[in-house]
């Protein structure tokens, strides 16, 4: 080949200078001899094109060298300090320092360091697996570890617990304390009856304040409004000690003397009787017939209405006693219409329950019953119409509030059979009835268009309407 038929001209050997070429021939005749030499002594590395191996023989070589490897029994390398060659599939122990021999190709193993594995070694035998872990317990070690964790925890736990107790030492009493407390408690512990009883100690007391007497009645007040409780009150006198307070000088002990008996009172027959008999009615009415606050009266009138209701005998003794005349002359005092509309009130309630006792005796068949009996001795009518009581009702219809219209036009009503003559010779109250109907029928319409079909207003305007058609 010349040189213009080599694609490198410039790197062709025969480019070289002539003092460079004997190095190269002889470096060139060394590696074939190199060759030829290792081609003939070793098969293996000649430059010749090897054999392919079937596929399934590849695989049952591959399968039978895993087989080997996986096998239970491994033989187990016994390093020393000195390099030793390794067979194919012994085991080595961790810690062994390996090596490549480049001169013979073999693997070479030896102990790393002089005492680091010689417990390791001591355990192994030939012909089983290494364990790659060789730290081994026996069962004596395993019981005292695991006392050891157990020992731990609890301490832990121990902590915990500790912790907790401080905690709710710090949020709650020791039960010593309270169960303490509790028996203190258990010593000022009192009942209703013995509350009573100091209450009205401390009210009767000569040595008591003003203040101390008006919180001990105001406290009694509480008390009393059980039926229980009030009849408890007249077995130790309590009852006629508040009673008589009715007589006290100070403006202040009247009224909550009066709040007082006007809660016991109320629906209780038992404290009602023992009232009258202890004379509350005359004082009640004393106290309403003069001068007074305007706050007594109001608390007076109170329990003089607790004390008539639905007890026909205390409304004779209060007819007897001149009470009509006394309320008469409470209405027509000037700024009481408060007091006028509970009056009126009072006495619409007198009336209709006569009226109710009547015709409860009419149902039942029994023309003598003993409730009956003393409703008929109660004259409450008559007596209402000699004193000047139709007029006085109807000068009512006055008010302004539609609540005291509605109670004043109750009463009317009630009173329709015995004033029926009285009204309609009044053309004042003809006139203030046409007047109170149109207000109340165009509120009425209002009712309606809002969808109230008994609307308040509505049924005042059908009391006006009846009492109007019943005057004509």
């Amino acid at each position: 080949m010349n040189s213009d038929s080599s694609p490198y001209p410039d790197c062709g050997p025969q480019s070289l200078p002539p003092s460079r070429m004997a190095p190269l021939g002889m470096l060139l005749l060394m590696a074939s001899c190199f060759t030829f030499c290792l081609s003939r002594e070793n098969p293996e590395f000649a430059l010749t094109k090897p054999k392919k191996s079937s596929t399934k023989e590849t695989e049952r070589k591959e399968t039978k060298a895993e087989e080997e490897l996986d096998t239970g029994v491994l033989e187990v390398f016994h390093p020393t300090h000195e390099w030793q060659a390794l067979r194919p599939g012994q085991a080595v122990p961790a810690g062994s320092h390996v090596r490549l021999n480049l001169q013979t190709g073999a693997r070479e193993a030896k102990l790393q360091y002089k005492d680091k594995f010689q417990n390791n070694l001591k355990g192994l035998k030939k012909g089983k697996r290494l364990d790659i872990n060789t730290n081994t317990y026996t069962s004596q070690d395993l019981k005292s570890a695991l006392a050891k964790l157990k020992e731990g925890a609890e301490m832990e736990s121990s902590k915990e617990d500790k912790a907790r107790q401080a905690e709710v030492k710090r949020l709650f009493r020791p039960i010593e304390e309270l169960k303490k407390d509790f028996d203190e408690l258990n010593v000022v512990i009192e009942t209703d009856m013995q509350i009573m009883v100091r209450l009205i100690t401390k009210f009767n007391s000569s040595s008591s304040s003003l203040e101390e007497k008006i919180a001990a009645l105001f406290d009694l007040e509480y008390y009393v409004h059980q039926m229980d409780n009030a009849q408890d009150l007249l077995s130790f006198g309590g009852l006629q000690v508040v009673i008589n307070g009715l007589n006290s000088t100070e403006p202040l002990v009247k009224e909550y003397a009066a709040f007082v008996l006007g809660a016991a009172f109320s629906s209780n027959p038992k404290v009602q009787v023992e009232a009258i008999e202890g004379g509350a009615l005359q004082k009640l009415l004393v106290i309403l017939a003069t001068e007074q606050p305007l706050t007594v009266k109001k608390k007076v009138l109170f329990a003089l209405c607790s004390l008539l209701r639905h007890f026909p005998y205390a409304q004779q003794q209060f007819l007897k006693l001149g009470g009509l005349q006394v309320l008469r002359t409470l209405v027509q005092e000037k700024d009481t219409e408060v007091l006028a509309v509970r009056v009126v009130t009072l006495l619409y309630d007198l009336v209709t329950e006569k009226m109710f006792a009547e015709e409860e005796a009419e149902l039942t068949q029994d023309t003598s019953p003993e409730k009956l009996q003393q409703y008929r001795q109660v004259h409450l009518l008559p007596g209402l119409r000699e004193q000047g009581w139709c007029e006085i009702t109807t000068h009512l219809l006055a008010l302004p509030e539609h609540d005291a219209r509605e109670k004043v036009l109750q009463t009317l009503g009630a009173l329709l059979a015995t004033c029926r003559d009285q009204y309609r010779q009044d053309p004042e109250l003809s006139r203030m009835l046409a007047g109170l109907q149109a207000e109340y029928q165009a509120l009425a319409t209002l009712e309606l268009q809002d969808g109230e079909h008994e609307g308040y207003f509505q049924e005042l305007l059908g009391s006006i309407t009846r009492l109007l058609k019943e005057l004509r």
